[in-house]
């Protein structure tokens, strides 16, 4: 019972950073701190790094998963938190290049202009899908039900994955195109 009551506390703080996370990132995506007259530097160099953060944090739930099958719960947790972070400091990067650099367009061409908007759209969405998706995940998981924590598991590491994994694509597709 105390589970069940500990996941109802959470819950309140799920729907709100659901709401919170992906309202505040575009209205942060749209804002530009030079174009409003403020002297900062582009901060050109992030975009490499937090597409390998985007890697990291693929690999890591790879590592996860493969921690849980194996019985090692404590490195699962361990790898888990590091997802969290790895993604935490995805979308601070994320939101800070955004914030001092001018977007870049995509540049190419015919059938692979559309498989980048593809991948770029669904990325998009299923970003802002997996917020919920991983909060409600790591609360079950908190609350130590477990039954339900590994059925929303089953859902989210795919997701999760996918979102990671397509952000990687999308920077190496992008990324003739930025101006340094």
């Amino acid at each position: 019972m105390e589970n069940q009551s500990l996941e109802t506390k959470y819950n309140k703080w799920i729907v709100l950073l659901s709401v919170v996370i992906p309202l505040v990132v575009a209205i942060l995506f749209g804002v530009n701190l030079r174009k409003l007259g403020y002297d900062v530097e582009p901060l050109s160099f992030l975009p490499p790094i937090y597409a390998t953060i985007n890697g990291i944090t693929a690999i890591v739930l790879v590592l996860a998963v493969l921690a849980i099958k194996k019985g090692n719960r404590q490195l699962h947790e361990s790898l888990m938190k590091t997802a969290i972070a790895c993604s935490v400091a995805f979308l601070a990067m994320y939101v800070a290049y955004h914030m001092t650099s001018d977007s870049t367009k995509f540049g190419g061409e015919g059938i692979i202009k559309y498989v980048y908007y593809f991948i770029l759209i669904t990325h998009i969405v299923l970003s802002v899908v997996i917020i919920p998706l991983v909060l409600i995940t790591y609360v079950r998981a908190l609350a130590q039900v477990f039954d339900k924590h590994k059925k929303i598991a089953k859902i989210t590491f795919p997701i999760w994955l996918y979102v990671a994994v397509t952000g990687v694509i999308v920077y190496l597709m992008i990324s003739p195109y930025y101006v340094y």
